[in-house]
């Protein structure tokens, strides 16, 4: 059995668009939109995207602060990276290498 022909640039007749308002959320998808699934058990504790987004700025800031302390602790704490004399004399010495 064939199938028969779709032309690709015609639509069905079921299709009914009067009561549609052209270029309604054009302004919205041009900003660009990130679509999350969130687990049953998450959406019970955050019921709407204001309660998720306050959340997550949250965790953020929190990030963003331990980061900038870890940073200033590596920084004092961090060994000293200065190349130490005669460190080549060493490993040439090791390699076989003449003194």
């Amino acid at each position: 059995m064939k199938k028969g022909t779709r032309r690709d640039n015609e639509m069905r007749d079921h299709y009914d668009f009067t009561g549609g308002a052209r270029g309604k959320y054009a302004r919205r998808y041009a900003e660009g939109t990130n679509v999350v699934m969130l687990d049953p058990d998450v959406a019970r504790v955050f019921p709407n995207r204001e309660s998720v987004n306050e959340t997550l700025r949250a965790v953020a800031q929190i990030v963003q602060i331990q980061e900038r302390r870890r940073g200033k602790a590596n920084q004092a704490t961090a060994p000293d990276r200065r190349p130490v004399a005669g460190r080549k004399e060493r490993e040439q010495s090791r390699s076989g290498g003449v003194r």
